[in-house]
């Protein structure tokens, strides 16, 4: 029978975030669960590209300084971490087309690409850390949903790290397939400089047809 982590309470949030560390984690080794691996994914929000999720487990007597949530880190720093954390931990990483986006739905579509970065990790963890209110379904272990994981976890915000800086990327690489629309500048997201150039050019095979104001209803 699989052993079950309690969820997040309400509780743990009565005091000011000082960034992630590895506590939750050695919450879940004492426990019996070894080794824990973190997932998170980059890119729900945009109009256009994939979503892009990683699953890392990081060696706790190697782990890089620095690690928080992605979005609070320059462009320098997460690719500084992100070679980083290539070096120094065990790191898988996948995503979700934009058609797959469409034909599922963005959540269903992060938590399968989150899914299938766990599944491709060399070495299996025995409990799974995601960011946010969902555990993906699939995986082989238990998974417990940690609100605000990134800023809560240094394995949740490795992963966010490494989720954050192959979608950047993979959009550069976009924008020069696609130089209409200004990619490697907004990386998708809907800026008024990338909605007046749908106006213009109208969609390209990138683009999430399922969002507004791309659906056509």
């Amino acid at each position: 029978m699989k052993k079950r982590m309690p969820p997040d309470s309400p509780a743990l949030f009565d005091f000011q975030l000082t960034g992630p560390d590895f506590s939750i984690e050695t919450e879940c080794q004492k426990q019996g669960f070894w080794p824990v691996a973190g997932t998170d994914e980059a890119g729900r929000g945009p109009l256009a590209g994939p979503v892009v999720a990683a699953a890392v487990i990081l060696d706790p007597n190697n782990i890089p300084p620095g690690l928080n949530d992605s979005k609070q880190l320059s462009k320098s720093k997460r690719e500084s971490l992100f070679e980083l954390i290539l070096k120094t931990s065990i790191v898988s990483i996948a995503s979700s087309s934009p058609t797959r986006i469409d034909d599922m739905n963005i959540l269903r579509a992060s938590l399968d690409a989150m899914r299938r970065s766990i599944l491709g990790l060399t070495t299996s963890p025995a409990i799974i850390l995601a960011d946010g209110r969902d555990v993906p379904p699939g995986i082989a272990c238990p998974g417990r949903a940690v609100i605000k994981g990134d800023a809560r976890s240094v394995s949740i915000a490795a992963a966010s790290i490494v989720a954050k800086v192959m979608r950047d990327r993979m959009m550069e690489q976009a924008g020069e397939l696609f130089p209409h629309y200004g990619f490697a500048g907004h990386a998708g997201y809907g800026t008024a400089a990338h909605r007046q150039a749908i106006e213009q050019h109208g969609a390209c095979p990138l683009h999430r047809m399922s969002f507004r104001p791309l659906r056509q209803d």
